[in-house]
């Protein structure tokens, strides 16, 4: 097992081949061999924040890593105070992931914001976007859902709250682009089931209950096939009054 984890530190050729069979391991096996693991790759003695979160990346990645049974998004970029909330929302039980759940159960709300800042100032690079969705009805639906909503049905559109660029919106919004259709839909899919949840009122339940199956599949293709600009960073708020009011776990101290 360590010398998979190892391998997966290394790069080369076979990198994400590797992360994927990390991911799907026994959450046992990978809890306890990423608890080893500063001292089976050798890294460095001090005791840093890139040192604590390299578990994290083992399975995260940096773009992410897309595996036979779903999808691990990536932390870099993402606004602090969302990278926070999901952590905590793994700790009080409002996420369900046995892996995630195991790992921030007993850590303070302080370290789970510094782990939270530290991702959130790191810049790396996009996947490339998907191709653009082969059904015509589908691509307009996906591309009036997330520009314009659908105000008959009090539907808000995804830029709304996301962000024009859809790149995420300080403090607890996060950007929607470089993630692959499967997953989006796989997270308006628990939001409307209710296996996905945030600190109430929690928005993204209301929204997801509005949408269809087909709006769901529209929604997430179209996103998926968009191009990543240049400036990927999160804006600092949004161009408009938010439709509803959204859920959100006190920072540390508050």
């Amino acid at each position: 097992m360590l010398s998979v984890l190892k391998a997966a530190y290394s790069g080369g050729a076979g990198k994400v081949l590797k992360q994927r069979r990390i991911c799907t391991l026994s959450w046992r096996t990978v809890v306890v061999a990423l608890a080893l693991l500063p001292a089976a790759v050798g890294a460095p003695p001090t005791d840093s924040m890139e040192q604590r979160v390299q578990p994290c990346i083992a399975c995260h990645g940096e773009q992410g890593i897309d595996l036979e049974s779903g999808y691990v998004p990536r932390l870099h970029g993402k606004p602090a105070g969302y990278l926070y909330n999901q952590l905590v929302n793994f700790r009080e039980g409002r996420r369900n992931n046995r892996a995630m759940v195991i790992m921030v159960s007993h850590l303070a709300d302080d370290y789970l914001w510094e782990m939270a800042e530290y991702f959130a100032t790191r810049d790396v690079p996009y996947p490339p976007p998907a191709s653009p969705p082969a059904n015509a009805q589908l691509a307009t639906r996906g591309r009036i859902l997330a520009t314009e909503g659908d105000p008959a049905r009090d539907i808000p559109a995804c830029q709304t709250c996301h962000g024009e660029r859809l790149t995420g919106v300080l403090p607890n919004t996060p950007g929607l682009l470089g993630l692959p259709s499967h997953y989006l839909a796989a997270q308006l899919g628990a939001w409307r089931a209710g296996t996905r949840e945030a600190a109430a009122p929690d928005c993204m339940h209301a929204i997801a209950e509005r949408l269809t199956g087909m709006d769901i599949q529209a929604v997430s293709l179209w996103i998926a096939a968009q191009p990543v600009p240049a400036d990927t960073s999160p804006i600092a708020g949004p161009v408009a009054e938010p439709p509803m009011e959204c859920g959100s776990v006190p920072l540390p101290g508050q």
